[in-house]
């Protein structure tokens, strides 16, 4: 009787430990789940994806891009930027969407909303959830 209510206390450790652990790889997971997408002219940009906080992946995507740039944040989403190949200082357009297929259409039809004559997808980015 000993014995088995020993290796009862055993499983039951084994299971709430099991438990804690996948429960805390799952809560690291989503933490870090933060994103950003900075553009500026002519093409500039910079992204930072799977930062713990939306502060940290905003400061991160403005220190890559050059110049005078705009940031967006991204939480579990995608984010795409899109320059009329003809002229990269022209129009530009950028969406953020929870999917890159739609983030990309969507920052295509930007471009051509703003008069691009050539549009092409100049950079994309993803956070965790994206």
């Amino acid at each position: 009787m000993i014995v088995s209510t020993i290796a009862a206390q055993r499983r039951a450790l084994v299971v709430v430990v099991l438990t804690l652990t996948i429960g805390g790889a799952r809560f690291v997971t989503e933490s870090w789940a933060a994103g950003a997408f900075a553009v500026g002219k002519c093409g500039a940009y910079g992204q930072a994806f799977d930062y713990a906080g939306e502060g940290a992946a905003r400061a991160a995507a403005l220190k890559q891009c050059k110049g005078d740039c705009t940031a967006v944040t991204m939480k579990r989403a995608c984010a795409a930027l899109s320059v009329d190949m003809t002229n990269p200082c022209g129009a530009h357009g950028y969406a953020v969407r929870p999917h890159i297929s739609s983030s990309l259409n969507a920052a295509t039809r930007e471009c051509y909303k703003f008069g691009g004559k050539e549009c092409v997808i100049r950079a994309w980015a993803c956070d965790a959830k994206g």
